[in-house]
This record gives structure tokens, C-alpha cells and sequence, in this order.
């Protein structure tokens, strides 16, 4: 009868997710433009392609009047020169930097002087004195300071923050460099005229400050073990190749022995507008938009792009081991090379990490390695590239656990795929799954722009993409077997990241820098200009959740139901307003869920029946509220709800399972002793909140040990007794209700328990230290402020914009732009998120070690005066004001919004107070709050590093100085 109930699902999913026959059509519009469009193609994709050989992708997504954009550049650093890697990702920082009429004051005088520090960077490139080199770098950051009187810093992100952008950013990788912003609607003119004039050629300003940046962030991926690990992973894979052989960061030797003449001619020969994309997807008119793009961006010229040279892998034939070793846990990586992007070899070997691994952790990896709790975690993936990639497996070991056992385990998963082991119904269930994704990603704007970018960085067409779905589908289990026996062999690289003294970190004395003139005053001629141009404002719109959540009492719970207009994905909600200050052991018993079945079904069993009708499940505990949510096809949900509600009613008590989830937790609460990320939070909470806080509250290892199963099984058992209300988002609420009815204790009255409330102690000038072997030290300063003041939003808003965050901030323009002290710098105004709670002033940056000194002086200087510079002011103020007009609460986030006003105390989108409020804003008042608010608080400091490396007296001038151990900051 099950068999018969599964092959009913399976029919329905394939009935409702049903292939597609995709082919392109080209068409014309009324202006004479010629596009392509996929036939079927439900996202209504157009690509155009300019007579200069830019291609333009345009899709329309009317969920709120924003426009997210991507300008990718189908190159990267595999095509970086072998003397000068990194070149594409150092190349990628400058294109922010302006042009001959962007950030320039007089471009005369500073092309003469950019010029001679261009010439005097080949000097120092050639040669091979050491003190030689010292002078000329001497002489080059003279050259440097004189040239910054005539520029102005970050003018490109103050044109584009102007605008209400958001996300202003780009990437770097294999194969390419993508320019992203997300903006208004009403913008998007102004926005092809700055990128207009943006990539019409390459000036490198402020070159030398923004060379450290970049070595800032090649430190940071020395204490990154994921980076590291995976340039060992390359490097093996792709002995003869730049996809091993050249990293995007680049070489430290190369890093600081530049070549601008090189720079500008890795921009003349790839940055050419047959090699680039426009990709627009939001609220845009197709006629309008693709005349602007022409008129724009059809100006530049084609040109023919340079033969590549094929350069080939040889077959690997036998096992390659690396190595890796640093403070952290032990795991291990495993991977087999693959052919490039929209390849059979490629496509099957992404099915076989469906099968091993995926996201409905029902892969024989995730059954018998993870469910089972044999390591603390494995997975498997593929990743493609354009011309190569891999399919890869990690694990990381459990204590006791050798690597070579873990390797051992995620091979013997392998070869249970090589004999076929596998239920048949796990290609279809993966198809159908790959299905929901899909649409998934294309709902949003930013998902359906990111596909779009990615195949034309692959040389793909559109219709390929769409079309790949269906050649999955194509793939049996017969197919699956014997790609497995004739691809998987002894043919692998394997790198094990082992526990001990990383060897291999390169440890560097920065140059001398004098900080250059930021200028902030200052404005050029493009800019002046540019801000006589107008625009048809846009007029905010705020949620009216009476309005647009729809409310349902069903006995004692309260269901809420917000519409879906977009697909046929919906949600529903468990929500209980009790988390873990109400009780420690929820957490606990939330994560059990995942290896507990119930008097009928195992664990495994349970993973299963939820893959198959397409439903994921999520359970979510915060200190505050608990969420038990269901997500899939909207038809499959009540069955989803029914079996929910099975589990949480028979959950069975294991004790023998529960005592291998302790010796996980145990385990991993060692490794986060050992990782950079957690120990830096753990010690920004402690600076922040002391001895008494949440963080280290947890249950020790005696009382995790003692406890019997049987205590969180009734918890969970029992959870739906309490008072709590149901979320659905969907289009049709009645066949939810019925379910609930049916499978759910809507009379549920058990009064919530008391919270524990957690102090929130003064900051008082310590300065906690956490020792740390690392390139960089790490610095986080926390004030507390008052509590909650609704009246305050609008001031925050602005402030942080003007002051800590984004690229023209103040801070990252001081730490960062002039001083070239750290690759991050940031400060915010963090307001509490209930009334009761107090706010946070939070100062962080990552630097190195040697440059500490100076980075906190220049911290502290900006916390007793801040710059006040009235036309930088008033770009935040517009920019703030511009975002919230032009942005939307939709979908599921109107419940979640409601839900997050109510904390606060209000019952209303406040959105509405913080516009009125930003409109009546001026530097005189935001200087009072920047006055009361930050620079008269006082601060605790957090600081990692290595302790040889640091200069504590500085760090005294912080405040009174403690080392602190981690069993302290952890409280185990």
C-alpha cells in the first residue's frame, strides 16, 4: 500500500513539474531591436545583442520598484599573466576608482603624476636590490600624495549611493569578474550614465593605498582553512593549468610587485564590450530600458579578443595526497576531475553527488555517514567551471576518528553507488527537487539575474540552461552505475587539513604609507553634473498588514495567511513565542528531530517520505521563538502537515542516539575552541555582556551527559500544547485549515513559561585579549547604549550610512582609503530589537599586526570627532531616503515584519516613522546623537591575535588590559 501511496506522489510532482520542450525564438520590437525568448520559458528572459557584441539580458520582476544589476566580464584570473597573478582581482578593486572625469579634481595635473608613479612601479617590478626598492617605494608614495590632492576618494560609490543602491559590490573568480548594484527603477538612467562612463577606460587612482587593501585580504585567506584547503585541492587537480596554478588572490611576491602598464592591458584586451554582459532584472520597461542600454553602452567598441591558448590537462591515473595544517579541526577533502560546464561528464557527475549528498538528507552519505553520526558531518558536491571541474566529498572526523577512517567512510558510499545500492525512486525525487529549486531561485530578481549572468560567464545560450533540466531527466540508474565504475577510480586527489602549526604562512612588514588626501569636500565636474539631473521621485509604500495578512481563529489558535501571487511554492508556519530562555533544552531537543523516528518509521525512513512529496522542514530555535516550518508544493502540504504531526506526536526516545549526539555537541564545542570566527565571536560577547551572558549559559557537559532522552522527547511530544499560532503562505488557505484540523492540537493552552532575563552590564574600557597563531589580528570595540528609542531610527539610518558603512563611509574612507591600515573596517549603530533591550555601538576591523598601532589610534580618533562633511551628509540622507521609497515588504516577510514591530511595540510598518523622520535630518542633529549616543559611551575592546605579533602597549590605551582564556569566554 506505502509502494502504491509513494508512485501517487511521484506522479503528481512529475504532473505539476512536468518537462518542458524549450527552443528560441528570435523576434523584433516595435523600435526595430532584434531578441531571442524561449519558447515556454515562464520568466519571459529576452537577450539582445548590440551590433558592438554586447549581450543584454532583461527580465521584469514587479515585486518592488528595484532593478538588480550585473555587469559581468567573462574573465578572470585564469587569465591572469603568470608574472603578475592576482592581476584580475587587483584590477576588479580599481575599476571603483573613477575615471579620467569620476574622482578626478584636475585630471591634467593628476594624469602626469599617476603616469610617473606608473613608471616608477616598472622600476621597482625590475628590480632586485632590496634597498633599491626601498628607495623607489619611497619614492612612489611621495609621488602617491601629491597626486591625491587632485583626486576624490570612493566618488564612484557616492554617484552610486546617490541613487539608493544597495549591494555595491563586485567578485573576482576563474572565469570572471561581475560589477553588481541594486537600485531604483526610477534610477536606471543614471545608472548606465555613471557605468557608461565607468568602463570606458581605467584609471588607477590611489593605486598604492588600495595595493594593501588587496594584501589585507590575501592575509585574511591565509587564516581562512577553507581557502586554504581548496588552493591545495586545485592545485592538484590542475597541475597544468592556471585553474590550479593561479589563484584568484594571487602571489604574495606578485601582490607587491605590481605592473600598471600590465593592469591596463589586461583591461584594453578584456574589458571590450563583445566580452561583456548588461543583465536587468526588476521593474523595467523592455522597449524603454534596451534603447537606454544601446545608447549608452553601444558606443563602445568591439574588439577582437585575443586566440586563448589551449592548454590541456593530462588524465589523472593514480591518487594524489596534500596536505594542510592549522589550529583548527581536522577534515579531510576528496575530489575527481571533471569535464567543463554543460557536459554529460559534468551533468552526471552533479547526479552523483545528488545521490551521495542533498539537500533533502536523504544521499547515502547523508543517511549512513551523517544520520547515523559517524563523523560529525560529510557531504558531497560538484562543482563546474567552464572548461574543467570536479566532484568532490568532504568529512570532518570525530574525535578519535582518523582521516584516513573518514576517507575510507565516504568511499564505501561510493562503491554502495558502483553495486547499484540505491532506491530507484531517488532520480526522480532528485529531478523534481532540481525542479523546485529552479523556481525557487527565478522568483527573485537577484536569482533569476545570477542565473543569467552565470551562463553568459559559461558561453551559454538561455535555451541551454532551461533545456538541462530535461537532460537530467534523461539519466537512469543504470546510467548512474556505470558512469560511477567507469569515472570513480583511483583517480582522486585527497587533502587532508590536519591539526597543527601552519608552516606555510607568509609573514609581511607593511611599507611605509603616508595617508593620502581623501579630499571629501571636493566633487568633480561629472559629479556636479550629474547632480542637476532628475528624476521622477518615487513615493514610499508601506505595509498595511491588517490589510494584507488575512487572520483565522481556529479554537484556541490563531492562523495567518498572506497570499502568494508569485508560483506555487508556499510555507507553512508553526510559530511559539518560547525559545531558549524559556527552556535550554529546546535547542537540544530540535536537533535531535533530525535522527529520531517515530513507533512506525526510523529517522531515515521519515528524511524520505518528506523528499519524495518535495517538502523540506525547518526547525528553528531562537532565544525568543521557535518556528516548525513546512516548504514545498503547495498540494503536497497537508500530506506534509500529516506527517509532521506523526513525527511530533510518536517521536521514540533513543537513548543510545542521543548519547552520540552528546559526544558531537561535546566535539564540536572543542573545534570551536580552535576556529578564528568562533572564538572572535565568543569574545565579542564577552566583551559585551560579561560573565552572565546568554552565550556562555549553556548546559555543561554533566548535565548533557545525565540527561535521559526521554526528557526531550516529551518536550517535543508536547510542544504543540503550548500557546502558538500558524503562518501559511500560500493561494488557497482552506485545504491548510483541513489538515490542521484534522493532524493539529488547535486548542492548544498551555501558558508559555517565564524567560530568564539576561543582564546587559555597562561597558566600562576593558580591553579583553584571546590569543589566536594568525597573519592578522582581528578588533571589534562594543558600547552599550540606551534602550530602544523609536524615535532615534531615522538618525541611525542615516548615520551608519554616513558614518560606518558602505565605501564612502567615513570610516572605511579613513581606515581603509587613506590609511590603507585594513582590508575591513565598519562601525554601526545596532538598535535593540525589542523595547525592552538596550542598543550597541559596534567598531571592527581586520588588519595586521603591525599595522595595530595605528589602526587604533585612527579608531579612536574618529570616536571623539566625528568628520562633518554637509555634502557627503546629505548623499546618506537621500540615499537612505531613496532605499525605503523604492523598497517592499513582500511575500512571507509581511508576517515576519509584523511579528518584528510587535516587539518593538508597535503594530504598524514603522518604516513610515523613520522616511517622515529622515526628511526633517540634518548634520547638526546627527552630530548631537553621534555626540550623546557614541563618542561620550565607553567601550569594551575584543581582540585575537598572535600574542609575539601584538604591541600591547598600544592596546592599553584602549583601556585596562586582560588576557582571557577560552574556557572562559566559552564557559567550557
Amino acid at each position: 500500500m506505502k509502494k502504491i501511496i509513494h508512485i501517487c506522489c511521484w506522479l503528481f510532482i512529475a504532473t505539476t513539474l512536468n518537462a518542458q520542450t524549450f527552443s528560441t525564438e528570435k523576434k523584433q520590437d516595435a523600435q526595430g531591436y532584434t531578441y531571442e525568448v524561449v519558447k515556454n520559458d515562464l520568466t519571459g528572459v529576452r537577450v539582445y545583442t548590440l551590433a558592438n557584441g554586447l549581450k543584454v539580458y532583461l527580465a521584469q520582476n514587479t515585486d518592488e520598484p528595484r532593478i538588480q544589476t550585473y555587469i559581468p566580464v567573462r574573465t578572470g584570473s585564469n587569465n591572469d599573466p603568470a608574472d603578475n597573478t592576482g592581476l584580475a582581482h587587483y584590477l576588479e578593486h580599481m575599476v571603483f576608482k573613477g575615471t579620467s572625469k569620476i574622482g578626478t579634481q584636475n585630471w591634467e595635473t593628476e594624469r602626469k603624476l599617476i603616469a610617473q608613479i606608473s613608471d616608477l612601479y616598472e622600476q621597482h617590478k625590475a628590480e632586485t636590490d632590496p634597498e633599491k626598492k626601498k628607495a623607489l617605494y619611497k619614492k612612489i608614495d611621495e609621488v602617491s600624495q601629491e597626486a591625491s590632492k587632485y583626486s576624490v576618494a570612493n566618488e564612484y560609490d557616492k554617484l552610486i549611493s546617490s541613487l539608493g543602491a544597495k549591494g555595491t559590490n563586485a567578485h573576482t573568480s576563474l572565469n570572471e569578474t561581475v560589477y553588481k548594484n541594486n537600485i531604483p527603477s526610477n534610477e536606471l538612467e543614471k545608472w548606465m550614465i555613471v557605468e557608461k562612463e565607468r568602463f570606458s577606460e581605467l584609471v588607477l587612482r590611489l593605486f598604492h593605498t588600495e595595493l594593501e587593501a588587496v594584501y589585507e585580504e590575501f592575509n585574511r585567506s591565509q587564516d581562512n582553512d577553507g581557502r586554504l584547503v581548496n588552493f591545495e585541492l586545485m592545485s592538484a587537480l590542475f597541475p597544468d593549468t592556471p585553474y590550479g596554478q593561479q589563484t584568484t588572490i594571487g602571489k604574495s611576491e606578485h601582490l607587491k610587485n605590481p605592473s600598471m602598464v600590465a593592469i591596463h592591458n589586461y583591461f584594453n584586451t578584456y574589458y571590450v564590450p563583445n566580452n561583456m554582459a548588461i543583465v536587468l532584472v526588476g521593474d523595467l520597461d523592455f522597449d524603454k530600458t534596451i534603447k537606454m542600454v544601446d545608447q549608452y553602452f553601444g558606443t563602445f567598441k568591439y574588439k577582437e579578443l585575443p586566440m586563448k591558448k589551449l592548454v590541456t590537462e593530462k588524465p589523472m591515473t593514480s591518487i594524489v595526497t596534500r596536505e594542510v595544517k592549522s589550529p583548527t579541526a581536522e577534515r579531510l577533502t576528496m575530489a575527481w576531475r571533471t569535464s567543463g560546464v554543460g557536459t554529460k561528464e559534468a551533468m552526471m557527475a552533479d547526479m552523483l553527488s545528488e545521490i551521495l549528498s542533498n539537500n533533502g538528507d536523504v544521499g547515502l552519505i547523508d543517511l549512513n555517514i551523517n544520520q547515523k553520526q559517524l563523523a560529525l558531518n560529510a557531504g558531497a558536491f560538484a562543482s563546474v567551471f567552464n572548461d574543467y571541474g570536479y566532484l568532490g566529498m568532504t568529512l570532518s572526523t570525530k574525535e578519535g576518528q582518523t582521516l584516513e577512517e573518514g576517507r575510507d567512510l565516504l568511499l564505501a558510499q561510493l562503491d554502495k553507488i558502483k553495486k547499484g545500492e540505491f532506491d530507484d525512486w531517488m532520480l526522480q525525487a532528485t529531478i523534481n527537487n532540481m525542479k523546485l529549486n529552479r523556481m525557487r531561485t527565478f522568483e527573485s530578481g537577484d536569482g533569476l539575474a545570477t542565473s543569467l549572468y552565470r551562463v553568459f560567464i559559461q558561453g551559454r545560450s538561455w535555451e541551454q540552461n532551461l533545456a538541462e533540466i530535461n537532460e537530467y531527466a534523461e539519466i537512469t540508474k543504470a546510467d548512474i552505475v556505470k558512469f560511477a565504475n567507469d569515472f570513480c577510480k583511483d583517480n582522486y586527489v585527497i587533502v587532508y587539513k590536519r591539526k597543527g602549526v601552519n608552516d606555510k604562512l607568509v609573514r609581511v612588514s607593511n611599507p611605509k604609507i603616508t595617508p593620502v588626501q581623501l579630499n571629501r569636500d571636493a566633487q568633480s565636474e561629472f559629479y556636479k553634473d550629474f547632480a542637476k539631473l532628475t528624476t521622477t521621485e518615487l513615493a514610499p509604500v508601506f505595509v498595511d498588514y491588517k490589510k494584507e495578512i488575512q487572520s483565522k481563529k481556529v479554537k484556541n489558535t490563531n492562523i495567518s495567511f498572506v497570499k502568494n501571487n508569485t508560483n506555487t511554492i508556499s510555507s507553512v508556519y508553526y510559530v511559539f513565542n518560547m525559545g531558549s530562555d524559556h527552556d535550554k533544552k529546546l535547542q537540544l531537543a530540535a536537533g535531535l528531530l533530525d535522527y529520531l523516528g517515530t513507533d512506525k518509521m526510523s529517522a531515515e525512513d521519515v528524511k524520505k517520505e518528506f523528499y519524495k512529496i518535495g517538502i523540506s522542514t525547518g526547525v528553528n530555535v531562537t532565544n525568543d521563538m521557535t518556528y516548525i516550518s513546512l516548504t514545498g508544493l503547495e498540494n503536497n502540504l497537508p500530506k506534509g502537515i500529516a506527517l509532521l504531526e506523526e513525527v511530533l506526536r510518536t517521536i521514540k526516545p533513543d537513548q543510545e542516539v542521543y548519547n552520540t549526539q552528546v559526544a558531537a555537541i561535546l566535539n564540536n564545542r572543542e573545534n570551536a575552541k580552535k576556529r578564528k570566527e568562533s572564538i572572535l565571536n565568543a569574545l565579542v560577547n564577552y566583551a559585551k555582556y560579561g560573565k552572565e551572558s546568554r552565550f556562555r549559559d549553556i548546559l555543561s557537559e554533566k548535565e548533557l551527559r545525565e540527561m535521559k532522552v526521554n526528557e526531550l522527547t516529551d518536550l517535543i511530544k508536547g510542544v504543540t500544547q503550548y500557546q502558538h499560532q500558524i503562518f501559511f503562505y500560500g493561494n488557497d488557505l482552506k485545504p491548510i485549515v483541513n489538515a490542521l484540523e484534522k493532524h493539529h492540537n488547535l486548542a492548544a493552552n498551555k501558558a508559555i513559561p517565564a524567560p530568564k532575563v539576561y543582564p546587559e552590564p555597562e561597558t566600562a574600557n576593558k580591553v579583553y585579549f584571546a590569543n589566536y597563531d594568525m597573519v592578522q589580528a582581528e578588533m571589534t570595540r562594543v558600547a552599550k547604549g540606551d534602550k530602544y528609542n523609536a524615535a532615534l531610527a531615522g538618525t541611525v539610518n542615516v548615520f551608519n550610512s554616513y558614518f560606518g558603512s558602505g565605501l564612502s563611509s567615513i570610516v572605511f574612507q579613513e581606515i581603509r582609503e587613506s590609511k590603507s591600515l585594513a582590508y575591513s573596517a565598519r562601525a554601526n549603530y545596532g538598535m535593540a530589537n525589542d523595547k525592552n533591550l538596550h542598543d550597541y555601538m559596534t567598531v571592527s576591523i581586520g588588519t595586521q599586526a603591525n599595522k595595530l598601532p595605528e589602526a587604533v589610534d585612527a579608531i579612536s580618533a574618529l570616536l571623539a570627532d566625528m568628520p562633518k562633511i554637509e555634502k557627503q551628509f546629505n548623499n546618506a540622507k537621500e540615499s537612505s531616503l531613496k532605499q525605503i521609497a523604492s523598497s517592499r515588504i513582500i511575500k512571507s516577510n509581511i508576517f515576519f515584519s509584523m511579528l518584528n514591530a510587535k516587539k518593538l511595540g508597535f503594530d504598524y510598518d514603522i518604516r513610515k516613522d523613520t522616511y517622515k523622520s529622515i526628511q526633517n535630518l540634518t548634520l547638526n542633529s546627527t552630530n548631537e546623537f553621534f555626540t550623546q549616543e557614541v563618542k561620550t559611551k565607553q567601550y569594551n575592546t575584543a581582540i585575537i591575535g598572535k600574542k609575539e605579533t601584538l604591541d600591547f602597549e598600544a592596546l592599553k590605551k584602549l583601556g585596562q588590559l586582560e588576557e582571557v582564556t577560552l574556557e572562559e569566554i566559552f564557559n567550557y
